[in-house]
């Protein structure tokens, strides 16, 4: 894994910055993450913003005409323009000469390419947008859907479960993911008909841990390693989280002391402040990946300038050098035959992996 150079192509003219800063990001990237650079768009427009960087101009632009503005409805979007950017960075994967895409355009419009362009994986009816979250032990969270799907049905998320843990597991390196169902309470009967319905099929569904409801205290705590929820509530949880973890930034820069001891103090509380930004700042992590269609689709935010952009190329690069699509297709068809296992044995007793559930810690 990782031996060869992997190739992104970056939708140029997605974003509320496009294309200056999507240029911006991309030439760092392709600069000092070893990965080659498609730049997909208007090529006048791309090429403007490319001569700002003098030498490092030697990424190569692959035409496109038009983007899904923000306002267009997705799917009569793409298909009302067959060469937009995202339409144009898709086909690029399809064909094998890009192996990710990133997005900070529209992410309805993004979905609705990938799965025109792609498909869907074996089993998945509904692809979702993961997000990695900070919490408050030394481990994120995974947040799916936060956007994809506003409206869901349980399979759907009974799906995103099954997709998260194994993300989860084989990504983000925790052993048995634990599950969550964004709730208003802890007990089963709590919520709406979805979130009831949901409850149970996760309850009986053998192939995660699933280990209850999640109210929205719980998401940050560390208690759980994947929560999933419908794109509606998972969005405005999102977009709250940043919106937090910005106004967090900005406390500690208003009461950092002023003066010659401010700035001595700061420089010994550097390497803290880094860390702490890095930890709560969403444009460090650079976008979501969309999950259960067959390629790899990173979606930034619309806002996105040249440091987030950077960060989600870096994002796609580690997808493609650990193979998370193979992975993620090879388990999630291991995971599909866990129905047929005898009652009471999990997919990672049947394959000999260990089950490291703590059930003492477990909120039903």
């Amino acid at each position: 894994m990782g031996s060869t150079r992997a190739t992104i192509a970056v939708d140029a003219m997605g974003g509320d910055h496009a294309p200056a800063e999507i240029v911006a990001g991309a030439v760092r990237a392709q600069a000092e993450l070893g990965v080659k650079v498609l730049l997909v768009g208007d090529p006048d427009q791309v090429q403007t913003s490319l001569k700002h960087h003098g030498a490092a101009t030697d990424l190569e632009i692959v035409p496109a005409e038009g983007v899904v503005e923000m306002h267009e409805e997705p799917l009569t979007g793409i298909r009302r323009k067959p060469k937009a950017s995202i339409n144009v960075s898709m086909q690029l994967v399809k064909e094998g000469r890009a192996d990710a895409v990133v997005s900070a355009g529209h992410s309805g419009a993004a979905m609705a390419a990938a799965l025109l362009r792609l498909g869907r994986l074996p089993g998945i009816d509904r692809p979702a947008i993961g997000a990695v979250l900070p919490t408050m032990m030394s481990k994120p969270v995974l947040v799916l859907d936060v956007g994809a799907n506003v409206d869901c049905r349980p399979k759907f998320l009974e799906q995103f479960a099954v997709m998260g843990s194994v993300y989860s597991q084989y990504v983000l390196g925790i052993s048995e993911p634990k599950v969550g169902l964004l709730n208003i309470g802890e007990e089963s009967s709590k919520g709406n008909d979805l979130a009831v319905r949901t409850h149970q099929m996760l309850q009986e569904n053998r192939q995660i841990a699933f280990i209850g409801n999640a109210e929205g205290r719980d998401v940050l705590s560390g208690q759980f390693d994947v929560v999933v929820c419908d794109g509606f509530v998972g969005n405005v949880l999102l977009k709250f989280a940043e919106a937090v973890g910005e106004i967090m930034l900005q406390i500690l820069r208003e009461e950092l002391p002023q003066g010659i001891n401010g700035k001595l103090g700061t420089a010994i509380l550097r390497p803290n402040l880094r860390r702490i930004k890095q930890r709560v700042d969403h444009a460090e992590h650079g976008g979501a990946l969309l999950l259960g269609v067959a390629g790899i689709c990173i979606i930034s935010h619309g806002s996105s300038q040249a440091p987030s952009i950077f960060n989600a190329i870096r994002m796609a690069k580690d997808a493609v050098d650990h193979a998370v699509l193979e992975r993620i297709r090879s388990q999630y068809e291991e995971l599909a035959v866990g129905a047929s296992l005898p009652e009471g044995t999990t997919v990672a007793e049947a394959s000999g992996r260990p089950r490291t559930i703590d059930t003492s810690e477990s909120i039903e």
